[in-house]
C-alpha cells in the first residue's frame, strides 16, 4: 500500500509487466527482454518454441568414459525453425550426409559411413523408420 491522496490504496506499477510467481513469492523484476533462441541451421532468431533433433548415441558402453576422450559425435539437441531445409543445412556445413529413404525427425540416428582411406569416418543420419537399406546423399 501506498499513501496517495490522503488515503489508502494499491501501489501501481510505474512500469507494466507480467509478474511470475516462484515457490509462492510474486516476483515483479524478471521480464524477457530479449530473444537469444535461434536456429542451429541458418542462425536466425526463433519466434515460440523451436523445433528439436537429437542424435541418438551411436554405442552404449560398458563402462564410463575417460574424461580426456571425446564423443565421436554430438547427440544435442539441437533447436532449428520448424523446416526440413534448416536441419539440412546444419548436416551440411558438419558434412553430413542424409539418408533419402528417411525423413528429418525429432530423433535421428548416426550412422557410421566407411571409407576408402580408413582413416576419417563420414556420419550419415537416417529416421531409421524404413526397413531397406539407407541411400546416403550429401545432405
Amino acid at each position: 500500500m501506498r499513501w496517495a491522496r490522503d488515503r489508502w490504496r494499491p501501489a501501481v506499477p510505474l512500469l507494466p509487466s507480467r509478474s511470475m510467481e516462484i515457490d509462492g513469492v510474486r516476483i515483479t523484476t524478471i521480464v524477457k527482454d530479449n530473444v537469444a533462441i535461434r536456429c542451429d541451421g541458418c542462425l536466425d532468431v526463433i519466434v515460440g518454441t523451436p523445433w528439436r533433433v537429437n542424435l541418438l548415441d551411436i554405442v552404449a558402453t560398458e563402462k564410463p568414459a575417460n574424461w580426456t576422450d571425446s564423443p565421436a559425435i554430438n547427440p544435442g539437441p539441437f533447436q532449428f525453425h520448424a523446416e526440413p531445409s534448416c536441419v539440412r543445412r546444419w548436416m551440411a556445413a558438419r558434412d553430413y550426409l542424409f539418408c533419402r529413404r528417411g525423413q528429418v525427425r525429432e530423433i535421428m540416428r548416426p550412422v557410421p559411413i566407411p571409407t576408402t582411406d580408413g582413416a576419417n569416418q563420414r556420419w550419415g543420419l537416417c529416421d531409421g523408420i524404413h526397413r531397406d537399406d539407407h541411400e546416403f546423399i550429401p545432405a
